[in-house]
């Protein structure tokens, strides 16, 4: 519950208290408490200045320091400390100066004084405070009781998710459970602050989970709290948030652990992850499945124009920029992530008009999520429509990812013209045919008609102007580290080996098939 200054001082610890600053501001929130009695009093300052915390002091170590004692009172109310309580003693401070008061007074500190004398000790105080905090006024204020008493009641509700609802509404709390894919299953929202898909992008971003913990994550003034739970051995993510940041962390947290155990007492089991099972069973290219749950995951009627996995990319800069273009182009998106890497597919509802512009939105996307990040690596299949399209464009990611970085290795993003070459060319590497064969003869005259080391060097800079330069000198030259006059004198001498000219359009199909399959031939 929501303690303030106000609520503390009708404690028996406060009993015969002074308030002689700021009486104005009692109703302060207390969430805390420590004490400030360190020999060094700025260290002191600075370890307890925590925001809406009571601190407790005798200013033993700053007695007769009047100026020390009206800076540190300064510096506390800067920092937002609810209240500051000194105990007054005969061998200590007898009572508060002046100077101090006023201290108080300009920086917004509430100063309560307590004699000491023998009956309430630090750990009286503070063990009454944090009563206060963590168990609130009475026994009906208390949320973890006041839950309990909902959740439990099988008379009145029939199922799990209308107990929870009505335990939500009275305490002024909201619930999401969701898969561990952030896949959202049973969701109570009784605000309109937030909802649970802005509470998603946050979490997915700042990565809030903790595996054996819950853990508070505040978004703007909302306060969520985030962790897993395990339901018939399977793990979920269950969400608590804090609509009015009433209550305290200790509270949340036992709360979800209540929700846990009523769970199990309900023997709740959660409905099936259609959208989940969708998006895995895409990945692995079994269309039958993905037909068969197309209706329970909300996707009939939708076209899907691309695919894409993506490797090596910092998730919060991943998805913002994937809901950047979300929110401007209108598209949706279905994602998987395993570890550091990321499955997705791109959708939108069929007939709309504009097919071509979240074709281009895609294509554009991917080039950004690439943008200064040397390890990214993201393959895509882009310029679809239909779902079987789609299940054979992962199939060809799948296929190819680990052998089109082989062949590309200076590329970051690759399309389906890449990966289609590229499987053509594993196709007949492991194939072994006479074909294979052909294609690395095209290349046998930089062993026979040179010496073995200049036919490497030519070979290279052969392989690196086509496949990674894109046939541009300048860029190849770049690629290699030499001068753009070497890569000149280097390209006629291998249209002079090969008895062609390289860039010649009926020349570089077989060559590029060449060059490739070399590549792959080498690892």
């Amino acid at each position: 519950m929501r303690i303030t200054v106000e609520d503390c001082l009708k404690l028996d610890a406060f009993h015969g208290c002074s308030v002689l600053s700021c009486a104005r501001n009692c109703d302060r929130r207390v969430r805390s408490v420590s004490v400030l009695d360190e020999d060094n009093l700025d260290m002191g300052v600075e370890r307890n200045g925590v925001n809406e915390q009571m601190v407790i002091t005798h200013f033993w170590n700053n007695k007769d320091d009047i100026d020390a004692q009206a800076r540190a009172v300064s510096a506390l109310g800067r920092k937002g400390v609810a209240a500051l309580v000194v105990y007054l003693n005969d061998n200590g401070v007898k009572s508060v100066d002046a100077r101090v008061i006023k201290a108080a007074e300009e920086s917004g500190l509430i100063v309560i004084t307590i004699y000491d004398d023998g009956k309430v000790s630090y750990s009286m105080l503070i063990e009454q405070v944090l009563d206060k905090i963590l168990y609130g006024h009475n026994y009906s204020d208390n949320i973890l009781n006041n839950t309990i008493f909902h959740l439990l009641n099988f008379e009145k509700h029939s199922n799990f998710p209308l107990a929870l609802k009505e335990a939500a509404v009275f305490n002024d709390y909201q619930v999401a459970l969701m898969t561990a894919e952030f896949n959202p299953i049973l969701t109570i929202e009784t605000r309109d602050i937030v909802t649970i898909d802005n509470l998603i992008q946050v979490a997915r971003k700042k990565d809030a989970l903790h595996p054996n913990a819950f853990t508070k994550l505040p978004i703007g003034d909302i306060v969520s709290y985030w962790g897993f739970i395990n339901i018939e051995d399977q793990k979920y993510i269950l969400v608590v948030v804090d609509n009015e940041d009433n209550y305290s962390a200790t509270e949340m947290k036992k709360l979800a652990e209540i929700i846990e155990l009523a769970i199990g007492m309900w023997k709740y089991t959660p409905e099936r992850d259609s959208r989940a099972e969708f998006i895995k069973s895409a990945v692995r290219g079994d269309l039958s499945f993905c037909y068969t749950l197309l209706e329970e995951a909300g996707l009939k009627g939708m076209q899907f124009p691309s695919v894409f996995y993506t490797r090596g990319i910092d998730h919060d800069d991943f998805f913002d920029i994937l809901e950047n273009y979300k929110k401007k182009y209108g598209f949706s998106t279905l994602t998987m992530t395993d570890s550091n890497d990321v499955y997705g597919i791109i959708y939108d509802e069929e007939g709309k008009d504009n097919e071509v512009d979240i074709k281009q939105a895609c294509l554009e996307m991917y080039e950004q999520m690439k943008s200064g990040r040397k390890d990214a690596r993201i393959f895509h299949v882009t310029g679809m429509e239909t779902l079987d399209a789609a299940t054979e464009g992962f199939k060809l990611i799948n296929k190819t990812w680990n052998y089109v970085e082989i062949v590309f290795p200076f590329k970051r993003v690759f399309t389906k013209y890449e990966m289609s070459m590229v499987c053509d060319c594993v196709n007949l590497q492991t194939g072994g045919t006479s074909l294979k064969k052909m294609y690395l003869d095209l290349l046998e005259p930089f062993t026979r008609e040179v010496s073995a080391n200049k036919g490497k060097l030519l070979l290279d800079t052969l392989a690196t102007f086509v496949l990674d330069a894109g046939m541009n000198s300048n860029k190849t030259a770049e690629f290699m580290e030499i001068h753009n006059n070497t890569v000149q004198y280097r390209l006629k001498r291998i249209n002079e080996i090969l008895g062609a000219e390289i860039t010649g359009n009926r020349i570089i199909p077989g060559l590029t098939m060449a060059l490739a399959i070399k590549r792959l031939e080498e690892v």
